[in-house]
């Protein structure tokens, strides 16, 4: 069978903007009524939308829309330049999904009218395409219905009077014939050249469709209304108009009446019902059930979610109102602002999270409380800011209210000045009571998904910050959890002092290529003011620096020619993205701003009001953990200065080659120095006093003890005091500390080079670990014997003992962290100690020292839980 030959053909294209779908509905209804096929016109309209949408709104590119006649039907073509964007096409077994879904709703839409339809891909463009054949009757024959037994048929009166009335261009009355003149008493000489709206009883309820005067002007419209008779009562009429043209051309609208319960006669056969059976009714069904408004609006099955119900109402309240865009704000808590949600037909930048007041001027076209018509928006500039630039001229809005509660508004516009009035008012009011309860009740579940959210967020977010005192890494963790959660891309910034300068401290973006081009653009504009004012404000300073720094950069880059200049496209990606919103909030800690900390969106993207919310309890959480590292670490550095002054200088070289080694370990996170002290110092020439000991406890109550014991045997020695007298003066000083005092074990010696070799030493062990000595042979002794430890008796009576090393031999002293330390109910002792320093034959001092730290780690799993000194000695050989 050949191809049909095409008698007939029409073509349009169609930008990729929203209120094109609207264009390309009219364009193919208008054609197809041109081409006298207004049976299949219904069908090629919402076929035609379907596939528009997707090519204009998803796809995103330019429509071609080719109308194709022949002698059996019509094929439509929707053309785009996208053919690498795949179909959703349904999968093989599964049951189709509903048409009055969003997504891949065109191609069901296709299968369920369609005669035929289909998809061809070239190289450059994608066709999706769909055939309507005309309905094939018998002549004379436009619809035809089963035969039926006598009482299912319409009821009418035994003398059915068919009113024929026709109306002229002007809306006035041009015929009226017999029957109308029974059914409503006027002779036709009364009414001939009255208009037809003097008689017509339009009913005004919202949401029952257009005037009288609208009506009359239709290509075909069938409904009901009512006339008023002669006597002055109203006859409920059921109508059928269809506007009809002379051989002069001129228009004309005839009207057919009958009396309303006799509508069977007029009346067109109802589309039959969808394939899967969803809408149809049992044989032995009384009577339909009435439709529940909102699914007549919205469509049923309804999303089930927020962001889905609304785009679904803008597109139907646009289709609905034959607009070129609509959307839909939603009030925020306190009712003074308005947040754009869903929209379509209009600029991205006027599609999300965009804000308005509700009360924008004097009067009830400046408040979004109560329904507004502006029949031309270039009279009134800047009365509806959201389409300032936009091209729309006439506008329609109407509040949502739930108990009284604004809790949003819906718009519908078009580029047509004085195309909305009153009529069109009440109908999207209409509507958007039907959709207010579901809108708000989509609102209440997701504001409860999201503070849950929110609520694990912040949970999450303390924990994190309580974990670290360290002020780098809080800095690095309050960049972190905002992107890219809350923000695009986000800068901290930090005041040390009341009265100084922010610093910008950490800048990090979602896209890490960016971070040092962010960086190098926030360096360059003023940091934000230290104002201690709650809440999120908006900072205009990089989008704005971005922007000039774009145009300069393209603008040198035009004028120059330079091919080598990678610096235009850096720029421009910079500038979009802080493009967007930016906005400030306060760390506030103590009753001081500490900081500010700014989060940003790129270009055409804002922050929604439940994000700024979130980020202002993360910043009061953040600031507070951001001093505590503050504090902590000034807190920390002063404790590490004076812990370092306790310690002693560089150990001195020791004459004659003795080496010497030291190793200390104080117990306690952050501790330089604890209870266990050690030193070497010279005491004059040739001669070297060296001093290790162990103050009850540990921590800094034990380090003040440790650093004036340290400090006096200095002072003591350097006067020539032997080491009795060095000791017994230095109990004393410390029991002259009263309640602060502390006991005291303390080894102290001096040590003597001796010119032929060796060393001679002059030992005091005042209740501390005894010495010990190792000799070449692997034998190893006490260096000296116990005596009292310090700080606890006024008369001490101490001596000192004098040992000899000899070439080779080593001298190791300790603590008793080292001997003490335990595993379970094992220890390692003074005789672990032995054993181990045994295995140390021929190591150098350095050797020795870390063999024995070694063998004190391995001893147990637990970290030591004592702070630990070695000192370690040796005579060369």
């Amino acid at each position: 069978m050949g191809s049909p030959v095409t008698t007939a053909r029409a073509a349009a294209t169609f930008e990729p903007v929203g209120r094109s779908v609207s264009t390309a509905r009219g364009f193919v209804r208008d054609t197809l009524q041109g081409w006298g096929l207004a049976d299949v016109v219904d069908d090629a309209v919402v076929l035609t939308s379907e596939l528009v949408t997707n090519a204009v709104v998803h796809a995103g590119t330019a429509a071609e829309v080719v109308c194709l006649r022949d002698g059996d039907g019509v094929r439509i073509e929707v053309v785009d330049r996208y053919p690498e964007r795949d179909l959703p096409l349904q999968e093989p077994g599964l049951q189709p999904g509903s048409p009055d879904r969003e997504g891949g709703r065109g191609l069901l839409l296709c299968a369920a009218l369609a005669t035929r339809w289909g998809v061809d891909y070239t190289t450059a463009d994608k066709r999706v395409w769909f055939r309507l054949e005309l309905p094939d009757r018998p002549v004379g024959t436009r619809a035809a219905g089963p035969a039926l037994p006598d009482t299912a048929l319409p009821v009418a009166d035994t003398r059915v009077h068919v009113a024929v009335v026709q109306v002229d261009r002007s809306g006035a009355i041009s015929a009226w014939n017999e029957d109308a003149t029974k059914l409503f008493g006027y002779p036709a000489e009364q009414v001939l050249g009255k208009p037809l709206t003097d008689l017509a009883a339009w009913p005004h309820t919202p949401g029952t469709g257009t005037g009288i005067a609208e009506a009359l002007r239709l290509s075909r419209w069938e409904g009901s209304y009512g006339v008023r008779a002669a006597d002055g009562r109203t006859v409920p009429v059921y109508a059928s108009h269809l506007r009809v043209r002379d051989g002069h051309g001129e228009p004309s609208t005839v009207c057919l009446l009958v009396r309303e319960h006799e509508r069977a006669v007029l009346q067109s056969p109802q589309r039959s019902p969808a394939a899967d059976g969803a809408n149809q009714r049992p044989a032995d069904a009384q009577e339909p059930q009435a439709a529940d408004p909102f699914e007549v609006f919205i469509g049923s099955p309804a999303p089930d979610d927020l962001d889905g119900l609304l785009q679904r109402t803008v597109e139907r309240a646009r289709d609905m109102l034959e607009g070129d865009a609509a959307y839909l704000l939603l009030a925020t808590d306190d009712e003074t602002e308005l947040e754009v949600r869903a929209s379509t037909g209009l600029p991205s930048a006027r599609q999300r999270f965009a804000r308005v007041p509700v009360e924008a001027g004097s009067g009830r076209y400046g408040s979004a409380r109560m329904p507004s018509v502006h029949e031309d928006l270039t009279v009134v500039p800047g009365a509806v800011p959201l389409l300032s630039g936009t091209g729309m001229r006439s506008v329609v809005t109407v509040p949502l209210k739930v108990e009284g509660r604004l809790t949003g508004s819906l718009g519908v516009a078009t580029e047509t000045p004085g195309r909305y009035s009153n009529e069109e008012a009440l109908r999207l009011q209409f509507a958007a009571d039907r959709i207010a309860l579901a809108v708000e009740r989509a609102r209440l579940t997701e504001l409860e998904r999201l503070r849950r959210g929110s609520l694990s967020f912040l949970v999450e977010a303390s924990d994190l910050l309580a974990g670290t005192l360290d002020r780098d890494q809080t800095l690095a963790l309050m960049a972190q959890m905002t992107v890219p959660t809350l923000a695009t891309w986000c800068a901290v910034y930090t005041v040390a002092d009341q009265g100084s300068d922010p610093k910008l401290s950490y800048v990090l973006h979602e896209d890490e290529d960016r971070i040092d081009n962010l960086k190098a653009l926030l360096t360059k504009v003023p940091p934000p003011d230290p104002v201690p004012t709650p809440g999120a404000r908006v900072w205009t300073a990089p989008s704005d620096a971005a922007r000039s720094a774009a145009l300069r950069t393209s603008l040198r880059s035009v004028v120059m020619h330079e091919e080598h200049q990678s610096a235009p496209g850096t720029t421009l990606a910079t500038a979009s993205a802080v493009g967007g919103e930016t906005v400030v909030l306060p760390l506030v800690a103590r009753n001081r701003v500490i900081g500010m900390l700014t989060l940003g969106k790129p270009t055409d993207e804002r922050f929604r009001q439940e994000i700024l919310e979130l980020a202002e309890d993360l910043s009061r959480r953040a600031a507070l953990a951001l001093d505590n590292a503050r504090l902590y670490s000034e807190r920390t550095a002063i404790s590490q200065s004076l812990q370092r002054s306790l310690l002693p200088p560089e150990l001195p070289d020791i004459t004659g080659g003795i080496e010497r080694e030291v190793i200390y370990r104080a117990a306690g996170e952050g501790n330089e120095v604890g209870g266990d002290f050690y030193d070497l110092f010279e005491i004059r020439e040739g001669v070297y006093g060296f001093a290790i000991g162990d103050v009850c406890g540990t921590g800094p109550e034990a380090a003040a003890v440790t650093g004036l014991a340290r400090h006096s045997l200095r002072l003591l020695a350097r006067e020539g005091l032997g080491g009795p007298a060095v000791l017994e003066r230095l109990n004393t000083a410390i029991l002259d500390e009263g309640a602060r005092s502390r006991f005291l074990t303390l080894l102290y010696g001096e040590l003597h080079p001796l010119s032929e070799g060796g060393a001679e030493l002059k030992l005091v062990c005042a209740g501390h670990p005894l010495p010990l000595r190792l000799r070449q042979n692997g034998t190893v002794e006490p260096a000296a014997e116990p005596q009292p430890l310090l700080g606890v008796m006024e008369d001490l009576e101490l001596y000192e003992q004098t040992v000899a090393l000899d070439p080779g031999d080593v001298l190791l002293c300790v603590t008793d962290g080292v001997t003490e330390r335990r595993e379970g109910t094992r220890m390692l002792g003074d005789e672990g100690l032995a054993d181990v320093l045994t295995t140390c034959t021929g190591l150098t001092a350095g050797a020795v020292a870390a063999r024995i730290m070694r063998a004190v780690e391995r001893f147990a799993s637990d970290a030591p839980s004592d702070d630990m000194a070695i000192l370690a000695m040796r005579v060369p050989q």
